[in-house]
Formats: C-alpha cells, structure tokens, sequence
C-alpha cells in the first residue's frame, strides 16, 4: 500500500484480509517520527479503516513522546470505533507497557499473525 519513512523511522502499509497492518521499523522518538506516525495512522482512520496492526518488532526505541502518541492514536481509533493492536513488542518495550499500567489500554500480540487473526 505505501512506504513512508523519515530520519529513524519507515512506515509500510499493506493490507492482510481487510486488515491494515503497518510495519514500523527504526525509531518512535520525539519530532518527525511522531507526527509521521501519528499523521500516517489518522490518515488510515480517515480512510475508513477499523482494524489496524501496527508491527512493532522492528522498533528499536520509543520514547515518551511515542507512547503518548500511540496512546492518542488508541484514543482517536476508540473514538471511531476503529481498534489498534500492537504486535511483536520487545522485550523491553513490553516491560514499558506493564510498568506504565498501558499494557491493560493496549491489545498486544506475539505476532502479526495472532494480531491480524484476534480480529475474527
């Protein structure tokens, strides 16, 4: 469906049986990538697509300013009526998740595959 990428963060698109799934690959840092993620998500929700996987296993690094940004884009597809699901967290950003208390917002999955199929 597309590529997007920026400095430290690449963005690609395609569709798996009506689900949206989008591989993000590098970082999701404050700045550019942020607003590129956040910008190419609400694009998705504009087009009418409900069921997002956004793939976090290539995703070496997220900041605050990215977790708040994927925690307003949960917010913005809840208001929609739209879900986000997370797969393939790293270790590291998983422990994140649980510590923040975000881990009981977020639906998060081993793999795109659970991900795509939690959707049936």
């Amino acid at each position: 469906m597309g590529e997007i990428t920026t400095l430290s963060l690449t963005l690609a698109t395609h569709d798996s049986n009506g689900i949206t799934v989008v591989n993000a690959t590098g970082r999701i840092v404050l700045g550019e990538e942020t607003s590129t993620l956040r910008d190419s998500l609400k694009k998705l929700l504009a087009e009418g697509r409900k069921k997002i996987v956004l793939n976090l296993g290539q995703v070496d690094f997220i900041d605050s300013s990215g977790l708040g940004a994927l925690v307003g884009l949960h917010t913005t597809a809840h208001a929609q009526g739209a879900e986000i699901r997370l797969a393939n967290v790293t270790k590291r950003f998983h422990e994140l998740l649980q510590i923040t208390k975000l881990l009981t917002v977020f639906d998060v999955y081993n793999s795109e595959q659970d991900a795509i199929q939690s959707f049936s």
